[in-house]
């Protein structure tokens, strides 16, 4: 299974995949740190020509040089890649960040908690759901162009 994480704090990344490498499955984590590189990523552009498109992106709404609601928007939008499952996991509570995100589609929202063992249960659980239990679509044999509205 592979799992884009779009996460601008390298702490915050580093935990990620700390939670994720004690699922004990083989998961192929990539990383990148803005919502432009994310784009670059989804379209195998210039040095992600050979990249998998992921089964699951993990996306915080927070990021530098392009939201995380113009990622979701974009990827959303995108016929070649609508239907990989987008998963929020943000430290926003915020109710109106909840609905925008599943107005746009968004297959879920995890608030990140601040103590670090519910963490690594939250992640867990989205790893035994999302990767264990639900059937997740084929990937798209398309490559994948995302424009800019």
């Amino acid at each position: 299974m592979t799992i884009l994480l779009i996460e601008d704090d390298p702490a915050e990344a580093m935990l990620t995949q700390e939670a994720l490498r004690e699922t004990g499955l083989k998961i192929a984590l990539f990383v990148v740190g803005d919502g432009e590189a994310a784009t670059e990523f989804l379209r195998r552009g210039p040095g992600y020509e050979n990249v998998p498109l992921p089964d699951v992106i993990l996306l915080d709404l927070n990021l530098p040089r392009k939201h995380g609601r113009e990622v979701l928007r974009d990827i959303k939008s995108n016929p070649a890649l609508c239907s990989i499952p987008i998963i929020v996991v943000s430290n926003s509570r915020s109710r109106e960040d909840v609905n925008e995100v599943y107005a746009l589609k968004g297959n879920g929202y995890l608030a990140k908690p601040g103590d670090l063992l519910e963490f690594f249960a939250m992640i867990r659980s989205l790893v035994d759901f999302w990767l264990c239990k639900a059937r997740l679509p084929s990937a798209p044999l398309l490559k994948p162009e995302i424009t800019h509205a």
